[in-house]
């Protein structure tokens, strides 16, 4: 039977009643008693030299507080990078000053020039309109092979070029997988684009700050992923606060899907404006300030080769990709195309020998960063797009392509440094082709004939690396804070008790999840078991939450904790029960003396701790709060095997979504019901990706799909009927190195559908005859139409 409680529940997530009852606290909410609002002036033009910034008039105006330029930030740090990366010549990468407001020049469109703060937003918007600006517009570079071009112009004027590094990975691999590729019986090769998304999370960016003249204090309230990483780069980096005067709080945050991990100038200004100004000062994003302000994701061009001996074993595989960051390093911009994406390009095969190659550039656009997936999408999409079009030119099927190269033994170092510890590939392939029904295929695909339809089923296999860990590894690949969690448990008198978690939810189900966690290890009622997050002045120091590491990190933070809770009240039961503490066991929230009928209940015990009348003061203190640091010894490897059917009609190229299946084995799975809402979630940002989705910028770095009238977010319709998603987490290989035996599947969904849809287009397009090798997503109908109508 279904447990209805505890890990393994479909507990409903608790945090969604005031969520859908208009009850939530989002940052907007958040209004301080005599707040001043800002509006930011911001460039129109993608590149040029700041020749005059008059805001005398402007500043005269009705309500205007004060005017700042980036004249009021000299001496002020610059926005730091979280992550700097070595290239494959020894030399570190080129990291260009990130001004808070523009100095002397402005390097994309959206970049913040001036911040007017007034009294109201309006009056904000009406001083700003009355800047007097003049930039003089220079030449933008926008594609990233022409920015490495000799003679291109120079995003930035001192440095020598717009690489900001070139990394190789593994180097000392480069000669065998030459060797194997001019040796390999075959050799399928594929240039494909992993086309700019821009992650439009339901809540925009919000910063309020506040000073306190009294105590010298900063807060900051904000729309962030991780307050505790905003609070050391802002106050140690930017404006030099101490960690002890600033506080940053994050409540409710409606979305971030990666977008809201990183540090942004708007926190920046809002809090030293707030001090300057000596009154609070509120910033709230438009959705057109979003689309170019707030990092994009992804945007790679890439070069696969994939080599094959005789027997069709994969033997090499080398890519070169040309990695877009934009025109500044955002917060975690550099590790995207290299330690998040070079180390995943073994997927779930047992390729020996593997090489990376990735060139990072600067150009006029919108900084890129991690988004849902972060690296995994582009590793994945490369991978598997490469082995379906060499299933193709071999004539085989491109199942058993993948199931006669997947890694069966484990551990398995591959030769990217990276060490899976254990996944069943075979299983959640046979899973998936159960659900997809494979062998009824051919018939349904015969129905769509008979409607002038062409169908395709795509399939693809994926692996990626979450939780990542552990400090001590990522500090030696260049980042610069490490990659822990914490976890503090603090136990009432009565027995109920609160989790301050370093993790922080933005849509996950903490607040669900994390007390069917300690449930299941006291034995409590989960409703007795309170989350707190999301405030730098009452959770210990944490890293927050992206990458899928909530519970796998977070969570083993908190057993950790709830562990030394544990053992401290085994030892006042013993004294309780006049027992030896080795014999004391817990279950179902009752302390017993094993082979015996003597109990206490838990709730006794913990009365005892706080009114020790009763207590063995000479081994222990009173009261019953712990702290945990938990850093991971490795990665965690979910893994999953998905498939998708499409419908195309050839005299439109509309694409139309028929069935879509994901096997995943996320090992242990605390909660299936929000595991379920998770890879739908996923798989709808992935789907979009696939067929809609694209951020385009012309050749004066203008921002083309600068709004929801340009750029094509998924909507209901676009997807498939729910009864047509089949989700499944049923292949369970647990992780051997945390305590919860947990893998993360937040990202899963982004990660395994791309390809699987692409793969499933071109799978339609050639039963139909139309021989096309390749189509860049997204696959729009116009570009389905004009592949089959340029086939040959």
């Amino acid at each position: 039977m279904p447990k209805d409680h505890g890990i393994g529940a479909s507990t409903k997530r608790r945090e969604d009643v005031r969520f859908l009852t208009g009850a939530g606290n989002y940052t907007d909410d958040i209004n301080v008693h005599g707040q001043a609002y800002v509006h930011f002036l911001r460039s129109d033009v993608a590149h040029g030299r700041i020749t005059n910034i008059d805001t005398a008039a402007a500043a005269a105006m009705p309500g205007v507080v004060r005017i700042f330029t980036g004249a009021d930030f000299e001496g002020v740090g610059g926005l730091p990078c979280g992550w700097q990366v070595t290239d494959k010549h020894g030399e570190v990468m080129k990291e260009p000053p990130h001004p808070v407001l523009a100095q002397g020049k402005v390097r994309h469109v959206g970049e913040p020039i001036a911040a007017v703060v007034a009294d109201t937003l309006q009056q904000a918007r009406d001083a700003a309109d009355a800047i007097d600006l003049d930039i003089e517009e220079l030449p933008a570079v926008v594609n990233m092979k022409a920015a490495l071009e000799e003679g291109a112009t120079k995003v930035h004027d001192d440095l020598s070029d717009n690489l900001c590094y070139d990394w190789g990975f593994v180097e000392e691999n480069k000669g065998a997988v030459e060797e194997a590729i001019a040796n390999a019986a075959h050799v399928t090769t594929l240039e494909l684009v992993n086309n700019r998304l821009v992650a439009n999370p339901m809540e925009p960016r919000v910063a309020v700050g506040d000073f306190n003249r009294a105590t010298g204090d900063s807060t900051l309230y904000t729309t962030s992923q991780n307050p505790h990483v905003i609070r050391l780069l802002m106050g140690a980096f930017v404006l030099g606060i101490p960690e002890h005067k600033l506080r940053v709080v994050a409540p409710d945050v409606g979305g971030g899907f990666g977008t809201k991990i990183f540090h942004y100038a708007e926190e920046a200004f809002c809090t030293f404006a707030a001090k300057a100004c000596n009154r609070a000062v509120k910033w709230t994003s438009t959705r057109s300030e979003a689309f170019m302000s707030d990092a994009h994701g992804r945007d790679h061009v890439t070069k696969i080769e994939l080599a094959l001996d005789a027997d069709n074993n994969f033997t090499a595989v080398r890519t070169e990709t040309y990695a877009n960051m934009g025109a500044y390093l955002s917060t975690f911009a550099p590790s995207v195309p290299t330690w998040l994406h070079g180390t995943l390009m073994a997927g779930n095969y047992k390729t020996p020998n593997i090489y990376v190659n990735v060139k990072a550039v600067f150009t006029n656009t919108v900084p890129v960063d991690a988004y849902r997936g972060a690296g995994r999408p582009e590793a994945t999409y490369q991978l598997e797009r490469v082995i379906d079009k060499a299933a193709r030119e071999l004539g085989v099927d491109p199942v058993e392509l993948r199931r006669q190269n997947f890694i069966t033994e484990f551990p398995y170092a591959t030769p990217v440094a990276v060490e899976y510890d254990t996944g069943d590939y075979h299983a959640t392939m046979d899973k998936m082709l159960e659900l997809i029904d494979r062998d009824g295929f051919a018939a349904r695909r015969a129905e769509s004939e008979k409607k002038g339809k062409l169908r395709g089923l795509g399939i693809n296999c994926f692996i990626e690396a979450c939780g990542i860990a552990p400090s001590n590894l990522v500090g030696q690949l260049g980042a610069r804070a490490g990659l822990y969690e914490s976890a503090t448990v603090r136990v009432n008198a009565t027995g109920g008790l609160v989790v301050m978690t370093g993790s922080h939810s933005h849509g996950q189900g903490h607040e669900t999840a994390f007390p069917q966690v300690i449930s299941e290890m006291i034995g409590i009622p989960e409703d007795q078991v309170e989350i707190v997050h999301g405030d730098t002045a009452n959770t210990p120091m944490g890293m927050g939450t992206y990458g899928s590491r909530s519970i796998a990190v977070g969570g083993s933070a908190m057993v950790r904790a709830a562990e030394k809770i544990i053992a401290k009240t085994k030892k006042i039961a013993a004294h309780l029960l006049e027992a030896a503490e080795a014999d004391i066991e817990l279950k179902d929230g009752q302390f017993s003396v094993a082979g015996t009928d003597k109990s206490v209940a838990w709730g006794d015990v913990c009365l005892a701790a706080y009114v020790p009348h009763n207590y063995p003061l000479e081994d222990i203190e009173p009261g019953l709060e712990e702290t945990a640091f938990y850093d991971p010894s490795n990665f965690t490897y979910p893994a999953g095997a998905y498939a998708c059917e499409v419908e195309v009609d050839p005299e439109t190229g509309v694409t139309t979504i028929e069935k879509f299946v994901s096997a995943d084995d996320f090992g242990n799975v605390v909660n299936p019901m929000i595991v379920e809402g998770q890879v739908h979630g996923g798989i709808a940002q992935g789907i979009g990706q696939a067929l809609l989705e694209n951020c385009v910028y012309d050749e004066n770095g203008q921002l083309l799909s600068a709004s929801y009238m340009d750029y094509a977010m998924p909507r209901a319709d676009d997807l498939p009927e729910m009864a047509a998603y089949t989700v499944d987490h049923s292949c369970q290989t647990p992780c051997t190195h945390n305590p919860l035996g947990v893998k993360g599947c937040g990202e899963a969904g982004a990660i395994g559908s791309p390809p699987t849809v692409i793969n499933a287009i071109l799978d339609a397009l050639n039963s139909g005859g139309h021989k096309v090798d390749h189509i860049d997503m997204p696959a729009s109908p116009s570009r389905v139409w004009a592949a089959i109508n340029n086939a040959s």
